[in-house]
């Protein structure tokens, strides 16, 4: 009996150490939670999972990236709100809401402050960019960290009524614009009439004749099938607009340094592949129009941008010169 009862303890023992050890590795693991308002495939979402994908190998499993796509835990807003406390770990956003924290961004969302996609990229991969996450991830009450950027492209503008190639055959239409005064006014700038509107109203708008039109990226335009409603797209770029994926800091003051570093370098590789998966999806996005009858018009912007930068420019980004002309500085 006492042999047994020996035995049982033992056991018990070896019991209690093994869970001890289970639970121990179970801390370790580290599992990040991951948002983004697009679905899968799409080329930030791709990027996040990819990242995971090497995170997850580089740590044996240790740490792993769980992605919520597709608005599952709620719109940008809500992204944010629950990335500062926590709740979530990762998550792409656009610019707009990180203005009141860091007021130089503004700068990113006017029209025609970037030349074209690849001076865009040059300016938010170099010394600008890299000063620019940093302000966000110093800033006291922002509560998260900057980790790299990612693009959505350029954005053009379609219509259904004729080829837009000057100004002048901008006169009457009906473009809609986000809802942000700084599109609209670009859009009466360049000399349609900006019609604010939600993304969910437009295709109605489109068949009703509410609007003649709109702007967007390619690849919107082309999986929405808008080419149904509006077939004569124009190369204007009016807005090329980066995108950032943010980090909660409240996690990742949790995290070691050697935590935080390999993190990092997997954001970066992600920027890099996000670039690669947005240009592959541009151009097939491109070839889908062009199968659908699509007339894609190449044009001469300089006029609008000469226009859209004297009439939006002294409205919305006075306080911004200096550190625009360190953007159109960058060649």
């Amino acid at each position: 009996m006492k042999l047994s009862n020996a035995i049982f303890a033992t056991a018990v023992a070896f019991a209690a150490v093994a869970a001890s050890l289970s639970a121990a590795d179970a801390q370790q693991k580290i599992v990040l939670k991951a948002t983004d308002v697009h679905p899968l495939g799409y080329p930030t979402v791709e990027a996040v999972v990819r990242m995971g994908k090497k995170l997850e190998a580089a740590t044996n499993g240790r740490i792993s990236v769980q992605m919520f796509p597709a608005m599952q835990l709620g719109g940008e807003k809500e992204m944010i709100e629950q990335a500062q406390v926590g709740a979530l770990q990762i998550a792409r956003i656009s610019l707009g809401p990180m203005g009141s924290v860091v007021p130089e961004l503004n700068a990113f969302n006017l029209p025609f402050v970037f030349r074209d996609p690849e001076h865009m990229k040059k300016v938010v991969t170099g010394p600008i960019g890299d000063e620019m996450l940093k302000k966000l991830s110093d800033h006291p009450t922002a509560n998260l960290i900057g980790l790299c950027w990612m693009t959505g492209g350029t954005r053009n503008l379609y219509n259904s009524k004729r080829p837009v190639r000057t100004m002048e055959d901008l006169k009457g239409l009906k473009i809609r614009m986000m809802g942000n005064p700084i599109f609209v006014d670009t859009m009466n700038a360049m000399g349609g009439n900006g019609v604010a509107m939600g993304y969910d109203q437009l295709i109605n708008a489109l068949q009703t004749g509410v609007v003649d039109g709109a702007e967007n990226n390619e690849p919107s335009y082309s999986s929405g099938q808008h080419y149904r409603y509006a077939k004569y797209y124009s190369m204007t770029q009016h807005l090329i607009i980066p995108e950032i994926l943010v980090f909660s800091k409240r996690t990742w003051q949790t995290l070691s340094k050697e935590d935080q570093d390999l993190i990092m370098k997997a954001a970066k590789e992600a920027q890099a592949e996000q670039w690669q998966l947005w240009d592959a999806m541009e151009k097939k996005s491109v070839a889908d129009m062009q199968a659908n009858g699509v007339e894609i018009v190449k044009l001469d912007n300089s006029a609008m941008a000469e226009a859209v930068k004297k009439a939006v420019y002294e409205k919305h980004a006075k306080s911004l010169q200096a550190f625009i002309e360190r953007i159109q500085a960058v060649k």
